[in-house]
């Protein structure tokens, strides 16, 4: 027998050693733990953080002023109507024919949170396609200067391009310390219009 003869019979032989040695032991099986799913549900906590850097990029947009406006008299109704809103429109909503879809509240602001809110107010009421809110800046009889909180709406919402109209509202419905607002469409109102009226002509 040559020297590879051996070499091999040694390795047969140290094989079946081992597979005797190991005959009847059964492998210890392994848990393996499933990796959690990665959740694509935002937690409460990445809701409301999107939602402050939503609030504060818009509030970033503000262009509404801080410098001084002319004074108003804390009993003296507030009306605007811009060019081109029809005079029938402009009726209905001083004499409170007009429902409000949204309130805001602006009593114990300071002239810059209510500068934020009356901005942020309008925006939103605009994404829901709102036509008509209502803003209670009260008459301001004992602010300094007297109505400061309702000479600043006033002259706010104559900036905003969303803007149609206002006008004081009725005495039952807070009179000279609330306003009432129309806006314009959203263009997705358009469209839906603009469909609406092809489709009843044909």
């Amino acid at each position: 027998m040559n020297d590879l003869d051996q070499s091999n019979d040694a390795n047969d032989s140290a094989e079946d050693s081992f597979q005797n040695e190991v005959a009847g032991i059964v492998p210890i099986p392994q848990d393996k733990v499933p990796a959690a799913p990665r959740s694509l549900t935002p937690t409460e906590a990445q809701l409301a953080a999107r939602k402050a850097a939503q609030r504060q990029m818009l509030l970033d947009q503000n262009t509404l002023t801080e410098e001084y406006v002319e004074m108003v008299d804390p009993n003296e109704p507030l009306s605007f109507q811009r060019a081109g809103v029809q005079h029938g429109v402009f009726r209905k909503l001083r004499l409170g024919q007009y429902e409000a879809d949204a309130t805001l509240d602006l009593h114990a602001m300071t002239v810059r949170d209510a500068r934020n809110e009356v901005f942020q107010f309008i925006n939103e009421a605009l994404r829901h396609d709102l036509r008509c809110v209502k803003i209670v800046h009260g008459k301001g009889e004992r602010s300094n200067p007297p109505a400061l909180l309702k000479s600043y709406t006033a002259r706010w919402l104559v900036q905003l391009d969303a803007v149609l109209a206002y006008h004081s509202a009725l005495r039952h419905l807070g009179g000279v310390g609330a306003v009432y607002v129309l806006l314009h469409k959203s263009e997705r109102k358009k469209q839906e219009n603009r469909e609406r009226h092809l489709s009843r002509r044909g």
